[in-house]
């Protein structure tokens, strides 16, 4: 009988699936409900981030027998980051440049208000919101993609290092229990 070697890409891929649908779920939820960005309500979208990361962690473990080392619990973490960060750029991306492009103008309009009290002049500030309304899909894309993995990376730290449980000479794997209590 030949063991099955658990495959920490499949498990991190279910999960950062999961986590860009709730984060587009929730996306349009401030989006419908007209909630400021700048609020602290923003920070709602780092809780699915984090749970679904530690659950990651936690399936691989389960197929692994309950025992993990730092390593194997760091690496579907960091998996799930970078294909969450990835799949969540893209949604990004699609959002502020074909989606929702109203989203990009209220920001820039935001960002051109914060300039103006920096004390930018006004040729400054438009040169900077043409830039922004060039650029804006794609940077916020880009940006959103390595935030989520250097994030992810920081939670994926903390999480290997709490569901971390290495085998002692004492924990047998389950095929190969002794048979009697003397062995």
């Amino acid at each position: 009988m030949e063991t099955v070697t658990p495959n920490p890409t499949k498990i991190a891929t279910k999960w950062a699936l999961i986590y860009v649908l709730v984060s587009i779920v929730i996306t349009y939820t401030f989006q419908f409900l007209d909630i400021d960005q700048n609020s602290g309500a923003k920070w709602i979208g780092y809780l699915p981030f984090i749970a679904f990361c530690f659950l990651a962690q936690k399936e691989y473990k389960e197929q692994l027998g309950g025992f993990i080392t730092f390593g194997q619990a760091f690496n579907p973490g960091f998996r799930y980051a970078l294909f969450g960060g990835l799949l969540l750029g893209v949604f990004v991306f699609i959002y502020l440049g074909y989606l929702s492009p109203e989203m990009l103008v209220k920001g820039m309009e935001q960002q051109e208000s914060q300039m103006a009290e920096k004390g930018m002049s006004q040729e400054q500030i438009d040169k900077a919101i043409e830039m922004g309304k060039k650029l804006g899909p794609m940077l916020g894309g880009v940006f959103t993609a390595l935030s989520t993995l250097i994030f992810g990376c920081i939670v994926s730290l903390v999480g290997a290092a709490i569901l971390k449980k290495e085998r002692t000479a004492y924990d047998f794997p389950d095929d190969t229990q002794p048979t009697e209590p003397t062995v």
